[in-house]
């Protein structure tokens, strides 16, 4: 499904935010991305759906080179790439349902999105979207009104109602609290499961990995330094990622009161 051959991004200032990565996502994996902050995370799923120009190498989504693709064909392999970001990126002065109506905007002439003019179908499949992730009856409510965890709920629903067959979730938690992170893993879990999307996200959060991914991929200073199973990411394997042991005391527990929570 996805493949990157020797992908490397040099920044204008010179910083190296990916070295000579060379990886192969199959159909339906569950794959985490950990790292530190400035470990190339971001830039690795920005450059998977041509948010960031990567300076050499190749990326194939499904076959197709998205990093030579241009006009309609760039269009065709990015519709098939939902994006979930840390913020949300929801317009929140509209209603729940234009924010996820907004995932169909590719299948459609730009003028008839810019009037907002959604065959019935787009709105069907829009409010399904919505029952997935248990928020349909929030279809008409602005998304303002919403908690932090059903506006990333409603980027989720965005990503479904664009029929994606690949999820990119940047950081997808990060700004959660505890419970609300468990609820919106689960989801994506339960959505990978049973659509077989493949998913991949970058996560700070070390259990996290552990329970939900079926890979764990670790990046530093921008280079791939573990690819493997949840088994494999031993706490020895992690001292690696990060450079140091990692400690218990680090880890999110789910099983803690959400008072004393640790980040990786």
């Amino acid at each position: 499904m996805i493949e990157l051959r020797q992908v490397s991004k040099t920044f204008p200032n010179g910083t190296v935010g990916l070295k000579d990565i060379n990886l192969n996502i199959q159909t339906g994996e569950f794959v985490v991305i950990v790292g530190l902050s400035g470990a190339g995370k971001s830039t690795l799923l920005r450059s998977i759906n041509r948010l960031s120009d990567v300076t050499s190498g190749d990326i194939q989504i499904d076959g197709q080179s998205i990093t030579s693709a241009s006009g309609s064909k760039l269009r065709s392999i990015r519709r098939n790439i939902g994006m979930i970001f840390q913020s949300f990126n929801l317009i929140k002065r509209t209603t729940v349902l234009n924010n996820v109506l907004s995932g169909r905007v590719g299948y459609h002439s730009t003028l008839r999105t810019l009037f907002g003019s959604f065959p019935k179908r787009d709105v069907e499949i829009a409010l399904t979207a919505l029952e997935r992730v248990n928020i349909r009856e929030k279809a008409y409510i602005r998304a303002d009104q919403l908690s932090g965890g059903q506006q990333q709920r409603v980027s989720i629903a965005r990503a479904l109602a664009q029929e994606a067959t690949i999820i990119l979730a940047d950081e997808p938690v990060a700004s959660l609290d505890p419970l609300t992170t468990r609820q919106v893993m689960d989801d994506l879990q339960r959505i990978n499961r049973e659509l077989n999307i493949t998913t991949i996200v970058n996560l700070h959060f070390i259990d996290l990995a552990r329970d939900y991914a079926t890979r764990i991929i670790g990046l530093r200073a921008g280079e791939v330094v573990f690819d493997g199973s949840v088994h494999e990411a031993t706490d020895e394997k992690l001292a690696e990622i990060y450079g140091r042991p990692v400690k218990a005391d680090e880890l999110l527990d789910s099983s803690r009161d959400m008072q004393g929570v640790g980040v990786v």
